[in-house]
């Protein structure tokens, strides 16, 4: 008995540190990926969406196909994917151009603040109710978005437009139980005709560099379909071992490497207002964790004492 035991605690920790290795290595799979969506240049954003809605699908179909999955791709057709498509389309659209425009640091700030969006959408749409340190971190959140409106001198619609599509995907998806390999599958194969049309109806010789470039630049733009579908496994592997509460935590790797990326790599200004803006934005996600993490432990604590 002690040595199954043994080998059951043993078996949970490699599970639990592989999880930890599928999770790294998606967040930083996705504040690397800027890197690769600038070397599609002169390739504009829509065809890169374009072709990432394309080679995602088809990327989907095999993987399913390996994994003999096919089957259950019926089963998760379902007419919320189409609305979740429809979101995930409009995310990838403007963080393409966010990068193209060299606007990298714009982008991760949208993914700093969607742990503060959702809350927000918990609010009203939900009806949940905040606690007290949540209530500060959305008024911290708040300060930060207009000393970042008065850095930029503008809206920063960007970063508000990702953090949103993303809060309003993430919410669609919560609400169907689809794996995740077959939910982006169906998006991507919903997007794909659309997709199609564009390109031979609408987009014109400038708009069509999978013919006119070189012979590298084409297999770049195919390779849209592993880069968009790895870290989407590589998460879902990690979520099937990780408890949600380091899956959360982990998550801020992703915007860390992007704004990194946008100062050192891209060479964009950072003046000190917005760097205050985003120190807010940092201190505001700092308190949305400590609350998070005790929440957590305070219901632990009643669930051992039975009470």
């Amino acid at each position: 008995m002690r040595n199954w035991l043994a080998r059951y605690r043993d078996t949970g920790l490699v599970e639990s540190r592989r999880g930890l290795g599928y999770a790294i290595a998606a967040y930083a799979w996705w504040g690397l990926v800027p890197l690769y969506f600038t070397a599609l240049k002169p390739a504009g954003p829509l065809e890169v969406l374009v072709h990432r809605c394309v080679w995602t699908a088809v990327f989907g179909v095999l993987m399913l196909a390996a994994l003999r999955r096919l089957r259950g791709l019926r089963a998760a057709v379902k007419p919320k994917l189409v609305l979740a498509a429809v979101v995930i389309a409009i995310n990838w659209l403007v963080y393409v151009y966010g990068v193209h425009t060299n606007q990298v640091v714009e982008t991760s700030l949208g993914y700093f603040l969607n742990p503060l969006l959702t809350v927000i959408l918990g609010v009203t749409l939900l009806r949940e109710r905040l606690r007290g340190l949540q209530w500060v971190a959305v008024g911290i959140g708040a300060a930060a978005g207009v000393i970042l409106t008065v850095a930029y001198g503008r809206l920063p619609w960007i970063a508000i437009t990702l953090a949103v599509a993303f809060g309003t995907y993430g919410l669609i998806k919560k609400s169907v139980t689809v794996p995740a390999t077959e939910g982006v599958t169906v998006e991507t194969l919903v997007l794909a005709p659309v997709a199609l049309v564009y390109t031979l109806f609408f987009a014109g010789p400038d708009g069509n560099t999978f013919v006119s470039g070189s012979a590298w630049h084409t297999v770049l733009l195919v390779l849209a379909g592993p880069i968009t579908g790895i870290p989407l496994l590589l998460y879902a592997g990690a979520a099937q071992r990780l408890p949600l509460t380091m899956m959360g935590l982990l998550q801020y790797i992703t915007p860390v490497l992007q704004f990194a990326l946008g100062v050192t790599v891209f060479g964009e200004d950072m003046p000190p207002v917005r760097l205050l803006g985003f120190g807010l934005v940092w201190l505001a996600l700092a308190v949305l964790t400590f609350d998070g993490l005790r929440q957590r432990r305070q219901a632990a604590a009643l669930a051992v004492t039975g009470q």
